[in-house]
């Protein structure tokens, strides 16, 4: 169902039990074929899975912004990128690595021992992908599990299935073999436990709330886990940094995708004695923003996913003005739709800077020196990824080693990702990481193997 006005985009089936349980019996007998199958063949394959995805590219993003809710503009750049990310997990599957151990560095062992590791698929993969990157996150996913030749179950955010399937499609069409990609539509909630639980799975990699991420980890038993969860993402303003620099990327960073995106701009930590320039700057650029029909050229903000995720957003910009915050501009809610947001005299402390928001709004608050604003920028449980502004290397190398986030950006904000490096946060944001040649890493597992020849006399 479009989030916008609220027409039905498609249709797909309601996965239950039985389909859990046929779908993990397929990807057992895929994971034994496809770990068997040589990378050269398996490159091949996902290269035609690539042009594949980049034939489809207009009409995946076509499906991508009715099901979601954000501007065509956004989910043809989203759609764009899905030939390289699984051309870049193909080449990445074809480098694994293995390495010779000295063992003869060990006291008592002569030159009659070979020792090397030799890596190897893990099995089957379990992908829970969300719906705010419904093609980027999913082929983060698949594309290098495959690469790495374990078998993969997919199950989508079942408010945006029709993107993954599509998605699927061009892998499917491209040769896989039967068992190696299944998708299972339906609720999380229903199947995401059965899946999770399941001994024959040995890797799950979920992108999704922190709550979900602990569930899933209490139950998923003896296996890999990545996990990208919550974020409430900083970004620190010092008095010399290019003001307006800082502005125009906070107005991309902080309402791309409407907000909906974990390493969306949440928190502004501005010098107290720039804080006017700031803000009249970010004012300036935020106005400029127009929501509406995704489809619009003139739209660069979307819908949010749901009607319930707006106002849920809505009330939490409320609930801060109650607290003491100033809504310098936006906030009104027409159904699925929020009008960008700015707060200013936030509370550092309080829920809107300390909980992941996930929608258009900027929470701004002030600092008296940069010790204090790398303090309230480490004040969350969160820990993703973290931006500066400043044209001070002493300060900029300060911040680089003292914030607690798995993505650091000096003189941008952390809405920047580029799909070959390694992704991914600490503390409660989650553990692994993502990006081609992490994940097919995190795919993979490392067997140390020893020959013992006769000692030479």
């Amino acid at each position: 169902m479009s989030p916008f006005d609220g027409r039905t985009v498609g249709q797909v089936p309601i996965s239950g039990a039985a389909d859990v349980e046929a779908a993990l019996e397929s990807a057992s007998h895929g994971a034994q074929i496809w770990r068997r199958t040589p990378a050269h063949e398996r490159s091949e394959i996902l290269l035609r899975a690539a042009a594949l995805a980049d034939e489809r590219s207009e009409e995946i993003a076509r499906v991508i912004s009715a099901e979601n809710g954000k501007t065509l503009k956004e989910a043809r750049a989203e759609a764009g990128r899905s030939g390289s990310i699984i051309r870049l997990a193909a080449f990445e599957g074809t480098q694994l690595y293995g390495q010779t151990l000295p063992l003869d560095a060990n006291p008592g062992t002569g030159l009659d021992k070979v020792g090397f590791t030799l890596p190897q698929p893990v099995g089957v993969v379990v992908a829970i992908t969300p719906f705010n990157y419904p093609a980027l996150l999913v082929n983060h996913k698949i594309a290098p599990a495959l690469a790495a030749g374990n078998s993969v179950i997919l199950k989508p955010a079942s408010t945006t299935p029709l993107t993954a399937l599509a998605l699927a499609e061009c892998f499917i069409d491209a040769g896989l073999p039967e068992g190696v990609l299944s998708v299972l539509t339906g609720s999380g909630g229903q199947i995401g436990d059965q899946l999770a639980a399941d001994r024959r799975v040995r890797k799950i990699s979920f992108t999704g709330s922190t709550s979900v991420g602990e569930h899933l980890a209490s139950i998923a038993g003896v296996k890999k886990l990545s996990l990208e969860l919550g974020s409430s993402a900083p970004v620190v303003v010092l008095p010399d940094a290019d003001i307006e620099l800082a502005a125009s990327a906070v107005a991309a960073g902080g309402y791309a995708n409407a907000g909906q995106v974990c390493i969306s701009v949440q928190r502004v930590i501005v010098h107290a004695d720039i804080q006017g320039d700031f803000l009249d700057a970010l004012s300036a650029k935020v106005r400029e923003h127009r929501i509406g029909n995704p489809e619009d050229d003139s739209t660069t903000v979307g819908t949010l996913i749901t009607e319930t995720e707006a106002k849920r957003v809505e009330e939490s910009i409320r609930e801060a003005v109650g607290t003491g915050a100033r809504l310098e501009l936006g906030g009104d809610r027409d159904g699925a739709m929020i009008e960008p947001a700015i707060l200013s005299g936030v509370d550092p402390h309080s829920a809107i800077a300390q909980d992941e928001i996930f929608g258009p709004a900027v929470a701004v608050s002030t600092a008296p020196d940069v010790r204090t604003a790398i303090e309230l920028a480490n004040s969350t449980d969160y820990g993703l990824a973290a931006g500066i502004f400043t044209n001070n290397v002493d300060a900029g190398v300060q911040y680089m080693r003292e914030i607690d986030a798995g993505n650091i950006h000096i003189n941008w904000t952390p809405l920047w990702r580029a799909d070959l490096m390694p992704y991914g946060g600490l503390k409660a944001s989650g553990i692994g990481k993502e990006g081609l040649r992490a994940s097919v890493e995190e795919m993979t597992e490392s067997k140390t193997v020893v020959i013992h020849g006769r000692p030479w006399t």
